[in-house]
């Protein structure tokens, strides 16, 4: 049903366009008496072999809706009806921000992909926040946290210390963006003394509290080997719960789209099917040289069941899904933990 016809609505509206209005009909319908118990039923699905313990919180599964989905926490209810282990929001900024001009999310509808330049628009970490302090289901929560644009590097720790403050009582672990393609020198806080001073400023931070958050980061897939080496020596030195590998690539090899199609989108972060290979790989490298220091969040390309699979056997011991979510529906969850328990 959902690609017969759900998707067909859907794909006939521009990117941004057809996110916007099914989060507006998501709410709407979510009004009605029973709604929540049908989509419970059919796309809930439970079993103790799917648990895990990961940085001291109990997963019911290992499959997790990736940041950018619903970044200001605004169907956090809704959606922990649709099988997911865990939900992650964000990025969130201290201020509010629009992000980059439109159009600035694409389809590559050949290659299951996206191209999105959004630049971090959301609502500013204070709107999210006050929505997760009226939440109503218990579904695990990441807060995934970031920069301003017109904040300057050298000013980036306070701006990640706010986020941090802010949710730290409405969120079961955090997430340090650093590597979104989509704002201007994001991407350099990733280089080893920056990304030192960041770490350990927060750390510092998370461990003044009576009872610390699991503290990961976020890395791009377009790191060489020698910056993922440094990155594991940071992680290991920092005493960080984990990495979540990866985030989208502003790579453009061998796409099925035509190339004009694809220059003409121009410059943004890829993510989908494209992505599966550089993602684990990325994931591969880390599991092998890090003695099994810290957790691993895979996500980057899963659409199926195989995919899924793949990412574990690389080392990943959480997923998560965005792109994989739009094209295939929100069965997909499902489909891929009744896969786990039968294999």
């Amino acid at each position: 049903m959902y690609k017969n016809f759900i998707q067909s609505l859907l794909f006939n509206l521009e990117a941004e366009s057809a996110h916007e209005f099914t989060f507006k009909n998501l709410k709407r319908i979510f009004k009605i008496p029973f709604v929540k118990n049908i989509f419970s039923a059919a796309y809930n699905f439970e079993n103790v072999k799917l648990e895990k313990e990961l940085f001291g919180i109990k997963f019911k599964n290992p499959i997790g809706l990736a940041a950018g989905f619903d970044k200001n926490a605004m169907l956090v209810d809704e959606l922990s009806t649709l099988g997911f282990g865990f939900i992650e929001i964000g990025t969130v900024t201290p201020k509010p921000q629009a992000g980059n001009p439109k159009p600035r999310m694409f389809r590559l509808k050949e290659d299951n992909a996206l191209i999105n330049r959004m630049g971090f628009n959301n609502e500013g970490v204070l709107a999210a926040a006050k929505r997760l302090e009226k939440r109503k289901s218990n579904i695990i929560i990441g807060g995934n946290i970031g920069k301003n644009k017109v904040t300057p590097n050298e000013n980036a720790i306070n701006d990640y210390l706010f986020c941090f403050e802010r949710l730290f009582d409405v969120v079961d672990y955090f997430v340090v963006n650093v590597s979104s393609p989509n704002t201007p020198n994001l991407r350099e806080l990733q280089e080893k003394e920056p990304l030192k001073r960041l770490l350990h400023t927060l750390q510092n931070k998370n461990q003044s509290y009576k009872k610390p958050k699991p503290l990961l980061l976020k890395i791009s897939p377009d790191l060489n080997q020698s910056q993922l080496d440094d990155i594991i020596e940071i992680v290991s030195e920092t005493k960080l719960s984990g990495i979540v590998a990866t985030n989208t690539t502003i790579n453009r090899d061998n796409l099925k789209t035509e190339k004009n199609l694809v220059e003409n989108i121009g410059l943004g972060g890829l993510s989908g099917q494209p992505l599966k290979n550089q993602s684990t790989e990325i994931i591969k490298y880390l599991h092998s040289n890090s003695n099994n220091n810290f957790s691993i969040i895979g996500v980057g390309g899963i659409a199926s069941p195989h995919d899924a699979v793949e990412k574990l056997n690389a080392g990943a011991d959480l997923l998560q899904i965005y792109t994989g979510f739009i094209y295939e529906g929100p069965g997909i969850c499902r489909k891929i933990n009744e896969f786990l328990v039968r294999n």
